[in-house]
């Protein structure tokens, strides 16, 4: 059980000797009981729900073994989190602070997150479109290309390879139907590999980012079933049941992230392409960036499409639209079998997991901060 998700407001945790014990009222006999039993060597992480309370003892047990805590409230929102004290790392933020002012580090580092995260967005729109008829594998150019352009042996003669990568996928992948519209869309996206590449600025990055996203929605929305429209991103608050969806998973990859950057000694608000500003923790909005299309997005097109969740998971609050306790309790349970499940990775080499290369991010870039080329974002198959 790496992670386990008390979603009930009014659970009870205990500390009993090496396990908690979660009280709380059985739904089926009406009387408060103990509902679970956790043994503390099987969680890695523990997420709460506001109004879930735990006891000081069980807080402390949790921190002496290393589990991060994280509380979101009643609309996903993450609220904050306890984690284990350390002070192994000074070095490494003042390091850290240094590159975060180096415009030629953010803009390497960002540059590299964005090709990633685009490489993504198209990856699932070629999944999706296999079943229109649209190519069903990337010209090899393009995947391989990304790859090098990612990796730390990049220059800025690589540009070229993606100009010749672009137009070989519109010469080469089998198009059954040129007006195609998601064909058009991937070729749109390939397109934009050389431009990343020539970036003079993260400005400049922040726009190719924010063009290809809005254009990837639009794509992304018409695989949804009728009865879950989907016009644009609404965050705050999300306004329909697809915008809930997202932001939740959204919501529990960053506090994710978050935990891991805090484990490995680094400070989460320092940012790059989301710049370092008070209220949020900007490095691990850049972490995730890449596996938010893989995961976040294609989890969501996932439940509703497989109709795990339907109109009565969702609860209207203070004007917008949220997934009420049995919706969120379904979509942490397919939230996890995804950042569990074991895949071989052509990027690294092995088989690993989603939450594995998440942790891996925070890892590689704790040791970019001495040698930039050590960062390498994270490349779905």
């Amino acid at each position: 059980m790496p992670t386990a998700c008390i979603n009930h407001p009014d659970c009870r945790i205990h500390l009993k000797s090496e396990r908690l014990e979660v009280q709380g009222r059985n739904e089926q006999t009406q009387r408060d009981e103990v509902l679970r039993e956790i043994p503390l060597r099987d969680l890695d992480r523990l997420i709460l729900v506001e109004g879930v309370q735990i006891t000081s003892q069980a807080l402390a047990a949790l921190l002496r073994a290393n589990i991060p805590v994280n509380l979101l409230g009643w609309n996903g929102q993450f609220l904050g989190g306890f984690h284990p004290a350390q002070n192994q790392h000074g070095l490494a933020r003042l390091r850290q602070y240094r590159q975060t002012l180096d415009p030629a580090f953010g803009l390497q580092m960002a540059g590299r997150i964005i090709t990633a995260k685009l490489y993504s967005q198209r990856r699932v729109l070629q999944r999706l479109g296999a079943s229109r008829g649209a190519s069903k594998e990337p010209p090899a150019a393009v995947a391989a290309d990304v790859r090098r352009l990612t990796s730390p042996t990049a220059d800025k003669d690589d540009q070229s390879l993606l100009t010749s990568a672009a137009t070989d996928a519109e010469d080469c992948a089998p198009i059954k139907d040129q007006e195609s519209k998601i064909e058009n869309d991937l070729r749109w996206l390939d397109s934009l590999f050389a431009s990343l590449k020539t970036s003079r600025s993260i400005d400049e990055l922040r726009g190719y980012e924010g063009t290809a996203t809005a254009r990837y929605f639009q794509a992304w929305a018409t695989f949804l079933p009728a009865e879950f429209p989907f016009e644009r991103r609404s965050t705050r608050p999300p306004l329909n049941p697809v915008n809930a969806c997202v932001s939740f998973g959204a919501t529990l990859l960053y506090t994710e992230s978050v935990a891991f950057i805090h484990a490995h000694g680094l400070d989460p608000a320092l940012g790059l392409l989301h710049a370092t500003e008070n209220g949020r923790w900007s490095l691990a909005l850049d972490l995730i960036e890449p596996f938010r299309p893989v995961l976040v997005e294609a989890l969501a097109l996932d439940l509703f499409s497989h109709q795990i969740l339907n109109a009565q998971h969702f609860e209207p609050r203070n004007g917008g639209v949220y997934l009420n306790e049995d919706g969120r309790k379904k979509f942490f349970l397919q939230y996890e079998r995804r950042m569990e499940r074991q895949f071989l990775s052509e990027s690294v080499g092995h088989r690993t997991t989603l939450r594995l290369q998440l942790e891996n991010q925070a890892v590689m870039f704790k040791a970019a901060l001495e040698v930039p080329e050590k960062f390498e974002p994270f490349l779905t198959n």
